[in-house]
C-alpha cells in the first residue's frame, strides 16, 4: 500500500512517521517470563513482525530467563512466518520458566555473553513485576558484565565498545492485572471472560436449585478479578485481599443473603480472590465462607475453584489488540532509545498507549503490598489506581442496597430509556443506572421501546430488585426502536409532565444521538425539554460522536474474531483458500478494521479509506505471494457499507476470478450474530461504571434546583457521555454537531484509523505510520488538571 507523504524534517510540529525510525543494524530479543498469560503470543508476534518490518533482526529467547542463561538453540532468530497462526492461541509459544541462575551475578554474566555474541542489545521482555525487575538490574549491570567478560577472555574489547548499552523495554503480561501504572495488563480481559463463562454457567443451576454459590477467583495478591467479576455478574458479596470487610462481616454477609432470598431471589453468588484477608490479615478462605452460611442460614451452598482455567483458552479481542499496539509501542520506543533512556514499560492509559519508568512502576506496586502488610488499607486501594478505586466505589453503591428510611429523598423523577439497535451491555448500563439512581433518592423510571413507546406512555417506575440479575443478559429488556422523537414531540412533551420527569438518561447508538439533537432543538417550543438530559453511547458500530467506545462494541468485536478463528482453521485444513467476511458498522468500519487486528487478517475494506480496483488489484497479488509460502489461508474483512459497487459478491468473484488455480474463494456475512450474546466482561464493566458516572451528573445537576422551578437551557444541561483518549468528557450535544458527518453518520475524526497502518504492517504491506504521539517517557503519578475531563480508566 502506497507510503504517506513525506514530511519535512525543518518543522518540529509536523508528524513524524514510521520511516524516520530505522532498525538496520540493530538486534531485539524478545522473551516471556513468570506466570503465562493469554495475549502474550499477539504481543511477541507484534514484536516480532514490527522488528523485522523497521529492519532490525529478531530473535526469540526461549524458556524466559533460563533460555538466556543457557543460550545455544533456545535464541534463535524469528522470520515473519515463524510468528504466523499463533494470535489465536493462549499462553506463549517461546515459553516461560522461573529462573534461579538469573538472580545471581553468575548466572547473568552467562545471558550478556550470550546476548553480544549475537549483538542482541535491546530487549522487550513480557512478564510480571519480578521479570521485569530483573531486566532492569540487567540493565545497570551491563556494562560491568561486558568488561568482566573481556576480561575473561570471553569476548574481545571491540564488542565491549560496540555493545556498550542494553535498551530494555518491558510489556505486563499478567492475568491479576496487579501492575501500578497500567490500567489493564495483557491477559487480564481474557482472564476476565473465562470467569464471567463460568458465573453465566453457574448461574442458571443455582437458580434452579436455590443454591448459593462460592467462586474462588486468582488474585494471590490483588483483587482486581474478583472486584470486576462481582460487578460484571451482580454477585451479593465480595472478597479482596485491598479491602477486608470490617469487623462483624460475617453476620453482615448473612443477613444480606437473606435480605435477598426474601426479595424472591433464588440464588446468591460469593467471589472470593485466593488471596482474602479480614483486617487482622488473617485468610478468609472459600471453605469458611462455605461452613459459615451453611450453619448461620442452612442454605444449600456449594464452592467452585476456578484455578488454572483462567490463565488458558483463547485471548480476547480485546487482549490481542492490546497486546499488538503495545508490542509496536515497545519497538518503536528502542528504536529510539539512547545511552541514557532508563528501562521503561510500554502500558495504557484510558485508551492512551503510553511509555512509563518501569522502575517507579515495580516501586508502587511493591508498595501496594506493603501497606497491605501495614494493615493500611485505603492506601493501598488508592496506590492501586483510578481503575480499582473506582470499581470498588461502585460494586458498594450497587450490590448494598440501604434502607428506605437512610436515603435522603430528593423528590426527583428520572426516566431511563434505550434507543436505536439492541447492543450487549445495556441492559447492564439500565440495572446501574437504576440503582445509583434510588441510592441518590431519586424515584426512576423505565421508558418501555424507545421514544415510541415514551410517545405512547409506556413508562412505569422500577425498583432496586426489578434489575437483579440483569448484567449477564444480552440485547435491550427495556426493548428499544430507531423512531427518532420528531414526530412525536408534543406527546412525549406531555408525558414528561404527567410523569413529572426532571431528568432523563439515554442509552443508545447514533439515533439516540439524533434524538437529543432534536430535543435539544425543542426546548425553545417545549418547556418540558428544558431538563437535564444525558447520552450514554451503545451501539456494537462505534459510530457515536463523542466517545472513543461503545457500549456493544466489545462484544461484537469478540463475535467476529471467534468467527475468523474457526474460519482461519477451516482455511489452514484445506489449504490455499480466501475468506471474504461482510461486518456490520454501517459507514464505519471499526468492526472491521479492528477485526481484522485482531483476527489477523490481510486486509480490511472500510469507507473511511477509499479504495479502488489498484488496491483489490494489490491485495490479490499479495496473497498470491502469501500461498507461496507456508501460511496458504488468506482473510479478507469487508465493512457492509464500505462501497456502493464493490459489494462483497464483487470481490468474491474478483478474487475467485484473479486467484484461479492459486486459492480458492469463499465468502460469509456475519451478520446480525454480531448485535446477540452475552455480555463481554468489558461491556459489563463500561455499562455499568459509565452509567453510573452519567446518573452522578444528573444529581449534581437537580442538586438544589428543585421546587425553585428552574429550567436548564444552557447546552452543558444535555450531553453526550463518552471516553476520549484517556479522559471522560461531558460534552454538549449541540458542540459535537460540527465534528459529526451525518449522511454518513459517523464522527468526522475517528481514533482508531490510526492504527489502521499497524493491521497493515502486521499482515506485511508498507504502510505510513504516524509515530508522532509515541516516544515521551511520562511521570507514573499523571499530573492531574492538564487536560479537560477526568481520567478514564477502561
Amino acid at each position: 500500500m502506497s507510503k504517506g507523504n513525506e514530511p519535512s524534517s525543518s518543522s518540529a510540529s509536523l508528524p513524524r512517521y514510521l520511516e524516520h525510525l530505522s532498525g538496520d543494524g540493530k538486534a531485539i530479543g524478545v522473551l516471556t517470563s513468570g506466570g503465562d498469560a493469554q495475549g502474550m503470543n499477539a504481543a511477541v508476534r507484534a514484536v516480532v513482525r514490527m522488528g523485522i518490518y523497521v529492519g532490525a533482526k529478531v530473535y526469540f529467547v526461549y524458556e524466559g530467563y533460563q533460555g538466556m542463561v543457557d543460550g545455544g538453540s533456545n535464541i534463535v532468530e524469528a522470520t515473519w512466518e515463524s510468528v504466523s497462526s499463533i494470535l489465536q492461541v493462549g499462553g506463549t509459544i517461546i515459553g516461560s520458566a522461573r529462573c534461579k541462575a538469573f538472580h545471581s551475578r553468575e548466572g547473568r554474566l552467562k545471558a550478556a555473553c550470550n546476548l553480544v555474541r549475537l549483538g542482541i542489545t535491546n530487549l522487550c521482555v513480557i512478564g510480571g513485576d519480578g521479570s521485569l525487575t530483573g531486566a532492569n538490574i540487567f540493565q545497570k549491570e551491563w556494562n560491568g558484565l561486558l568488561e568482566e567478560l573481556a576480561e575473561n577472555g570471553e569476548i574481545d574489547k571491540d564488542a565491549v565498545k560496540k555493545h556498550s548499552y542494553l535498551n530494555v523495554v518491558g510489556m505486563v503480561g499478567s492475568i491479576d492485572n496487579d501492575f501500578c501504572g497500567t490500567d489493564i495488563t495483557i491477559g487480564t480481559d481474557s482472564a476476565l471472560h473465562r470467569i464471567i463463562e463460568v458465573v453465566d454457567a453457574i448461574m442458571t443451576t443455582a437458580q434452579s436449585h436455590q443454591r448459593t454459590f462460592v467462586l474462588e477467583v486468582m488474585g494471590r495478591h490483588c483483587g482486581y478479578l474478583a472486584l470486576v467479576s462481582a460487578l460484571a455478574c451482580g454477585a451479593d458479596w465480595v472478597f479482596l485481599p485491598e479491602s477486608p470487610p470490617e469487623e462483624g462481616w460475617e453476620e453482615n454477609m448473612c443477613f444480606k443473603l437473606s435480605e435477598n432470598r426474601a426479595r424472591k431471589k433464588r440464588l446468591n453468588i460469593i467471589i472470593v480472590a485466593e488471596g482474602a484477608i479480614d483486617i487482622q490479615n488473617k485468610p478468609i478462605t472459600s471453605e469458611k465462607i462455605k461452613e459459615l452460611v451453611v450453619k448461620q442460614l442452612g442454605f444449600d451452598t456449594r464452592v467452585t475453584i476456578l484455578g488454572h482455567v483462567q490463565r488458558g483458552g483463547t485471548p480476547s479481542a480485546f487482549d490481542r489488540i492490546l497486546a499488538s499496539r503495545l508490542g509496536v509501542e515497545a519497538v518503536l520506543a528502542l528504536l529510539e532509545a539512547t545511552p541514557e533512556t532508563p528501562a521503561c514499560v510500554v502500558s495504557l492509559r484510558g485508551n492512551h498507549a503510553v511509555r512509563l519508568p518501569l522502575m517507579e512502576c515495580v516501586q508502587m506496586t511493591q508498595d501496594v503490598q506493603k501497606a497491605m502488610d501495614e494493615r493500611r488499607f485505603k492506601e493501598a486501594v488508592q496506590l492501586r489506581g483510578r481503575s480499582f478505586a473506582g470499581n470498588l466505589k461502585i460494586y458498594k453503591r450497587l450490590a448494598i442496597k440501604l434502607p428506605d428510611d437512610k436515603i435522603t429523598k430528593s423528590n426527583c423523577n428520572v426516566a431511563v430509556i434505550n434507543v436505536g439497535a439492541p447492543a450487549a451491555g445495556m441492559n447492564a448500563a439500565v440495572r446501574s443506572a437504576v440503582r445509583v439512581g434510588i441510592a441518590d433518592g431519586h424515584r426512576m423510571f423505565a421508558i418501555y421501546d424507545g421514544f415510541d413507546g415514551f410517545a405512547k406512555g409506556h413508562v412505569k417506575e422500577i425498583s432496586w430488585g426489578d434489575v437483579g440479575g440483569w448484567t449477564g443478559q444480552g440485547g435491550s429488556i427495556l426493548g428499544t426502536k430507531r423512531t427518532l422523537p420528531g414526530k412525536n414531540l408534543e406527546k412525549i412533551a406531555e408525558q414528561i409532565r404527567s410523569h413529572n420527569i426532571n431528568a432523563l438518561l439515554i442509552i443508545g447508538g447514533f439515533e439516540a444521538y439524533l434524538g437529543l439533537l432534536e430535543l435539544a432543538a425543542a426546548r425553545e417550543k417545549h418547556e418540558a425539554f428544558c431538563v437535564p438530559m444525558i447520552m450514554v453511547p451503545a451501539t456494537v458500530s462505534n459510530n457515536v460522536p463523542g466517545s472513543d467506545f461503545s457500549i456493544g462494541a466489545d462484544t461484537a468485536l469478540n463475535t467476529i474474531t471467534d468467527t475468523c478463528d474457526r474460519i482461519k482453521q477451516s482455511a489452514s485444513g484445506t489449504k490455499r483458500r480466501v475468506f471474504i467476511i461482510e461486518t456490520m458498522g454501517g459507514y464505519c468500519g471499526y468492526l472491521a478494521n479492528m477485526g481484522g487486528l485482531a483476527a489477523g487478517a490481510d486486509a480490511a475494506y472500510i469507507f473511511e479509506e477509499p479504495f479502488d480496483i489498484r488496491d483489490l488489484q494489490s491485495n490479490v497479488e499479495h496473497l498470491t505471494e502469501k500461498m507461496k509460502t507456508t501460511i496458504q489461508r488468506g482473510l479478507i474483512l469487508r465493512n457492509e457499507s464500505c462501497s456502493v459497487n464493490y459489494t462483497t459478491d464483487f470481490i468474491y468473484q474478483l478474487y475467485s476470478e484473479e486467484g484461479k488455480g492459486v486459492f480458492d474463494c469463499r465468502k460469509n456475512v456475519l451478520g446480525h450474530m454480531q448485535q446477540g450474546g452475552a455480555p463481554s466482561p468489558f461491556d459489563r464493566n463500561f455499562g455499568t461504571k459509565i452509567s453510573a458516572r452519567a446518573m452522578e451528573w444528573i444529581t449534581d445537576k437537580l442538586k438544589g434546583s428543585q421546587g425553585t422551578g428552574k429550567k436548564f437551557v444552557s447546552d452543558d444541561s444535555i450531553c453526550v457521555l463518552g471516553i476520549s483518549k484517556r479522559n471522560l468528557l461531558f460534552q454538549p450535544v449541540t458542540e459535537l454537531r460540527e465534528k459529526t458527518d451525518f449522511e454518513h453518520r459517523i464522527p468526522k475524526e475517528q481514533w482508531w484509523l490510526k492504527l489502521r497502518p499497524l493491521m497493515k504492517i502486521l499482515a506485511k504491506y508498507e504502510a505510513s505510520y504516524d509515530v508522532s504521539d509515541a516516544g515521551k517517557l511520562e511521570p507514573l503519578r499523571h499530573q492531574q488538571g492538564t487536560s479537560p475531563g477526568e481520567p478514564a480508566a477502561i
